[in-house]
């Protein structure tokens, strides 16, 4: 027993000398001066220390990404983005062919028109405001005065008076200063955006309507027939198909957007 205890001890006195001589040895590596010439690690991009103007440059650089990945929904919301793409969803509900047609290929197709019918506004844009402001001949305010100004009438265009004075009224604008050169894009977007979400309804309700009236002559016929177990989309899926085909259905619906925006 007496044995046991003097190794136990001696393994402690030594476990005990190792750490001792480990934080020794720290402590004087971290005291010694930098002789490998290894250079020391700085988290400064330029090895200075940062200043409160450096602070504030980084913050604007947050605040300016964070606005970037927001600017998607802006530009969908201030184009005719959503009329397309609420008539396709229409167009898509009133077939019955919703997984024949894949999302991607209509938000595609939606992106593309709204490229193509936006392509006016969008020279318009660079002509008078993104060019002399990257030729540094006009300030950053000016750019965002000149660049807002065609697509404030793009929108007003498309704008119901109502929903334009809903939203001047709702947000307490002075009216007697307001013309149609400066009025708020607060007031006009939301009003546009729900001007189309209105018209894309409308035109959707039309797209329904010859679609409806075959899922109805086809429940009757099959009702008639006795056939109550077979679905009736399933009959009249291939009629509004053809349909659709012999009258040339995405050429007159194309037509009919890009002429609504004209």
């Amino acid at each position: 027993m007496k044995k046991k205890w003097k190794v136990l001890l001696v393994l402690c006195l030594t476990i005990l000398g190792v750490v001792i001589a480990t934080y020794v040895n720290s402590k004087t590596a971290q005291a010694a001066p930098n002789t490998t010439g290894i250079p020391n690690v700085n988290i400064s991009v330029d090895g200075k220390q940062s200043t409160p103007k450096d602070y504030v440059s980084n913050i604007k650089l947050l605040i300016f990404l964070t606005a970037l990945t927001l600017l998607p929904s802006f530009l969908i919301m201030m184009t005719c983005f959503v009329r397309i793409v609420v008539t396709f969803s229409f167009l898509k509900s009133a077939i019955g062919a919703q997984q024949a047609i894949p999302n991607q290929v209509m938000v595609g197709l939606a992106l593309f028109l709204t490229v193509f019918i936006m392509m006016p506004v969008y020279n318009q844009i660079n002509d008078s405001a993104f060019k002399p402001y990257m030729e540094n001949k006009i300030t950053q305010q000016e750019a965002i005065d000149k660049g807002s100004k065609p697509l404030r009438e793009f929108m007003l265009k498309q704008t119901r008076q109502k929903d334009l004075e809903l939203f001047l009224e709702a947000g307490k604008y002075d009216r007697s200063k307001i013309t149609k050169d400066n009025v708020p894009l607060t007031a006009v977007v939301p009003a546009f955006a729900i001007g189309e979400l209105k018209k894309g309804f409308e035109i959707g309700f039309l797209i329904y309507l010859p679609f409806l009236i075959i899922d109805m002559v086809v429940a009757s016929v099959l009702m008639s027939m006795g056939m109550f177990m077979l679905p009736p989309a399933m009959v009249s899926l291939p009629f509004k198909l053809l349909l659709f085909v012999m009258v040339d259905g995405w050429y007159l619906l194309v037509k009919s957007l890009i002429s609504s925006f004209m």
